[in-house]
């Protein structure tokens, strides 16, 4: 099962979410690259706009792909967790 079916928000919550969240975004240049440095090196670009925009953490369902992220100071977390870090009952 593709694990956005899981989430109990509809596609209308989750796009109000987005909405928001592009409005308090802030743009950032990516000035490192340390490609490649992940095990999926399509993620990299990821990595790469978390440590430029100062993230503490990566929200994915792919973890293992994250792994060794911690060494820029960034955990990733897998979206439930963020939720609940964030005070949202899952």
């Amino acid at each position: 099962m593709n694990p956005a079916h899981r989430l109990r928000y509809s596609t209308r919550e989750i796009g109000k979410f987005l909405d928001y969240f592009c409005t308090v975004s802030e743009r950032r240049k990516v000035h490192f690259l340390w490609r490649p440095y992940l095990h999926d090196v399509n993620d990299d670009m990821v990595l790469e706009a978390a440590v430029a925009g100062r993230c503490k953490y990566i929200v994915t369902f792919n973890l293992k792909d994250f792994s060794g992220v911690e060494r820029f100071g960034i955990r990733a977390i897998p979206p439930g967790e963020f939720l609940r870090l964030l005070g949202v009952k899952t």
